[in-house]
């Protein structure tokens, strides 16, 4: 998702052209900043019953009469404050998503008694909502549906603050693409989501961000003495990695800021005793090692004048398959021949279970005797 600033006075969208115009408004007195055309189309909405002015209501408009954006999104907030203006945004921009447009310059109209100039935080705002509303993951989900067609957002403002929203735009989009970052990293399955897999995305990461990045393998890590680490990845069939990339912006005598973040897998312990309700969530053990990855994407954009340090420990990959790993047809079906829990129709109409292999017939012997000795007691 990319996104700019545009000097754009209120006075003037009128004649903006653009796919969508989402036009924020708050207050009842929010029609003395908008030129008379935009003025009359959002008034004779409100005067038709198509739209109230409270907080979180929307409308869309396609061609509106007496304005050349393609479309204009109307969201009432509550206030002009950026939480207010944020609140408004999202759900206007939910509306926005479905339709066709590729563009969409976002303004906000507010009355004199609840002005206030659109700054920094209102432009961040912009960019941090745009990426979280158009966020699908996809990866592995072919179900996913297909992608808006939005691209771009671009803040309308005046000139006079044209400085800080540049500034704040700026720091959006870089906050927003580490946010998408951890977001797709975490949301991966285990069986995806390798110690290898984080290790190729930290040495992609620190390629094309001027980074450093150090990658451990087993023997680096034994050589560092880290025994409850690698006690941990004896269960795994991947082999472990120890992750260290380092963003240097100030002296080397500065003390480094320093992140750690967890990166197991798929929750390693008790799995046999938990109960399976949302069990596949515990593919997110590893989101700190996630936000670690993604704070480095956006500390690398922003550049300040520190120094960082993320350090990730990424391990195990157990050989079996967890509840939140997609199967593809064919490994399901070997998993059913293998008779681990299979059933299927007999000729005649009855089904019966798959005798499976010998430890499996055990087990079912034991289960059918539990049963019978129950029923006599």
């Amino acid at each position: 998702m990319d996104a700019k600033h545009l000097v754009a006075p209120l006075g003037t969208l009128a004649g903006l052209k653009t796919d969508a115009l989402v036009l924020l408004i708050a207050g009842d007195d929010f029609a003395q900043s908008l030129d008379a055309p935009l003025a009359r189309l959002v008034r004779g909405a409100i005067d038709a019953g198509d739209l109230q002015v409270k907080a979180g209501r929307t409308l869309a408009l396609i061609a509106p009469t007496g304005v050349s954006a393609a479309r204009v999104v109307i969201g009432v907030a509550a206030s002009a404050a950026p939480k207010a203006f944020r609140a408004a945004l999202v759900a206007a921009l939910k509306l926005l998503k479905p339709l066709g447009a590729r563009t969409a310059h976002v303004a906000l109209a507010a009355g004199p008694r609840k002005a206030a100039p659109l700054d920094a935080a209102h432009a961040q705002v912009v960019a941090l909502a745009a990426a979280e509303v158009l966020y699908q993951y996809r990866h592995t989900k072919p179900s996913a549906p297909a992608p808006s067609r939005l691209e771009k957002v671009v803040v309308c403002c005046e000139a006079a603050e044209a400085k800080a929203v540049s500034a704040g735009v700026a720091r959006g989009r870089a906050v927003a693409a580490g946010i998408t970052l951890a977001r797709e990293q975490a949301n991966r399955p285990g069986n995806h989501a390798t110690p290898r897999h984080l290790a190729d995305a930290a040495r992609k990461l620190a390629r094309e961000h001027g980074l450093k990045v150090e990658v451990l393998d087993r023997r680096g890590i034994e050589k560092l003495g880290m025994g409850a680490f690698l006690a941990v990845a004896q269960g795994s069939e991947e082999p472990p990695r120890f992750i260290v990339m380092r963003y240097a912006g100030a002296a080397a005598a500065e003390p480094p800021v320093v992140m750690v973040g967890k990166g197991i897998t798929f929750d390693t312990g008790g799995i046999s005793i938990k109960p399976a309700a949302e069990m596949d969530e515990m593919k997110f053990d590893m989101s700190g090692a996630a936000s670690v990855l993604g704070t480095m994407r956006a500390v690398a954009e922003l550049k300040p004048r520190i120094n960082v340090i993320g350090v990730i420990g990424r391990d195990p990959q157990h050989r079996r398959r967890g509840p939140a790993d997609p199967v593809r047809r064919p490994d399901l079906r070997r998993a059913i021949q293998a008779g681990r829990g299979g059933r299927h129709r007999h000729p005649h109409g009855r089904v019966r279970d798959r005798a499976g292999p010998p430890a499996f017939r055990a087990v079912l012997q034991r289960r059918r005797l539990g049963r019978a000795t129950a029923g006599r007691r």
